[in-house]
């Protein structure tokens, strides 16, 4: 994987982080989404 590659994606999940954790428990219990879960989700937007 190049660094490029490697940014790029760091950068995906950082943002993904960032957007479902602004989220309120209500908001995400709406999605199916559990604070703990955030994490996982994230990895699986850049497809790890």
């Amino acid at each position: 994987m190049n660094v490029a590659r490697s940014f790029n994606n760091w950068r995906k999940y950082r943002q993904t982080v960032a957007e479902l954790g602004r989220m309120t428990t209500r908001e995400l219990d709406d999605l199916g989404i559990g604070r703990g879960e955030i994490r996982n989700i994230a990895r699986a937007t850049i497809g790890r």
